[in-house]
């Protein structure tokens, strides 16, 4: 009986042998139906970035894009996709869509969403690296378009305030008293004493003319008091409105009854001596200009404005002057006239503004800077490190937020003061890169491959 069931147990054995032999390779195995293609289904086997879906692989590794860890097509616990859902479709059944999660209700499948392709170029920087490359970020604003225009201008004599010195008679200079140019005279002072044979004989009228008023001023011959005083007041007029004597050199004439040799010559008002004629023992002429003066108190400025800036300039508009040699120095001016031709060599349009020159530091043909603060309506602007420009289009990039920057491609229209005119492309409020949005951009490009 043992013998038998040992027997039988052997038996069984080899039977079982036989058969695990002979279905290798035909049930199971390398050679077994579908064995390969199970095997070729694990070699394709791909990997995804769940930030860029678009984004695939046959290995393991990192997304090239953002730098993170890549997960299997199939894993169900990897993270989904980040960004906006376009819609829900069923993996098996593509055709059918929803704007819902749920089931399609032909097949019982779960829907799947189906995500916004991401930007390509979009980056992801680390806090660290953010610090390293002295990256900020702003606001796209809405601001008045204020713009400084910066021209060269000089300094120019104000010509309302040129006073040319003459004589209403002839005579010889006897002393001159302001002898060289760049003096400043003050009003009154004098200049130089003349001698005029002309002016002493009427002088000598005069003190005659007193003489007979004061004789024949009680005299019993009707109208002979009159006629004396009215030739003396004649002769007084004569002084002083013909040959230019003051009340004071008249009221000495009376006092001393005796004719000035010479007269003095004042100063009309206070000015520099910008030319002089006048030396002593020279024939002086009524038509003469003796000495010619400048009052620098106040001055022009004359400013080059260049053509395509003529438009922007208008009368009473106001502007800051600063000597090319004193940087930080500022005077207050204001347009005062706008020349109607331009400089056919230069392509320039004079302008002239008017400053005052209270203690004389601006000085004639004197170098100057010219700023113009030119504004206009509110526009939408970023601060000119902010556009990138490739030469076929300008891009800024977008802080989407947790070390994210998508770039952002934009129409930039007028630039002024250090910021640029955003037409299109940017709302009000977005926060964008705005230094070191170069850096960022070469690693976009870099990494979406672009040229």
């Amino acid at each position: 009986m043992k013998k038998t069931f040992a027997l039988l147990l052997v038996l069984l054995l080899a039977a079982a042998c036989f058969v695990a032999g002979y279905g290798y390779g035909r049930w199971y195995g390398p050679g077994a139906p579908g064995w390969r293609s199970a095997e070729k289904h694990a070699e394709k086997r791909g990997y995804h970035c769940p930030m860029h879906p678009h984004v695939k692989s046959d290995k393991p590794g990192d997304c090239p894009i953002c730098g993170m860890r890549m997960v299997p097509d199939d894993n169900p616990a990897a993270p989904q996709p980040q960004g906006r859902v376009l819609y829900y479709q069923d993996p098996r059944s593509p055709a059918y869509r929803s704007d819902k999660p749920g089931l399609n209700p032909e097949t019982g499948n779960e829907l799947q969403p189906i995500y916004e392709q991401a930007n390509p170029g979009l980056v992801m920087i680390p806090a660290e690296k953010r610090q390293w490359i002295g990256l900020k970020t702003g606001l796209a604003e809405v601001r008045p378009a204020t713009e400084a225009l910066r021209v060269p201008g000089r300094v120019a004599v104000d010509e309302t305030r040129i006073i040319r010195v003459q004589t209403r008679f002839e005579g010889w200079i006897e002393k001159v008293n302001v002898d060289f140019t760049g003096r400043l005279v003050q009003k009154g002072e004098p200049l130089l004493t003349l001698y005029s044979p002309e002016l002493v004989a009427s002088q000598q009228e005069y003190l005659l003319a007193l003489k007979a008023k004061e004789t024949l001023a009680h005299s019993p011959v009707p109208g002979v008091s009159h006629s004396n005083s009215s030739l003396a007041d004649a002769a007084r007029l004569r002084l002083e409105h013909h040959w230019g004597m003051t009340p004071a050199a008249i009221a000495q004439l009376e006092k001393t009854g005796q004719p000035l040799h010479a007269t003095t010559l004042a100063s009309p008002e206070t000015g520099f001596v910008i030319e002089r004629k006048a030396f002593a023992s020279q024939m002086a002429k009524p038509d003469m200009d003796l000495y010619t003066l400048a009052d620098l108190s106040h001055v022009w400025i004359i400013a080059d404005i260049f053509e395509s800036d003529a438009a922007r300039i208008r009368l009473g508009q106001a502007a800051v002057v600063e000597p090319a040699h004193a940087p930080g120095r500022r005077f207050r001016a204001r347009v005062t006239n706008i020349l109607p031709q331009i400089d056919s060599q230069t392509r320039t349009l004079k302008v002239r503004l008017e400053a005052d020159n209270p203690d004389f530091a601006l000085r004639p043909d004197q170098f100057m800077n010219v700023e113009f603060t030119l504004g206009g309506a509110a526009r939408l602007s970023v601060p000119e490190d902010a556009v990138i420009d490739t030469g076929k289009m300008q891009v800024v990039y977008i802080d989407l937020g947790e070390g994210k920057f998508e770039p952002r491609k934009v129409e930039a229209g007028e630039r002024y003061d250090g910021r640029v005119e955003i037409l299109s492309g940017l709302k009000p409020g977005e926060r964008i890169v705005i230094s070191g949005a170069f850096l960022i951009d070469s690693e976009s490009r870099m990494r979406s491959g672009a040229k």
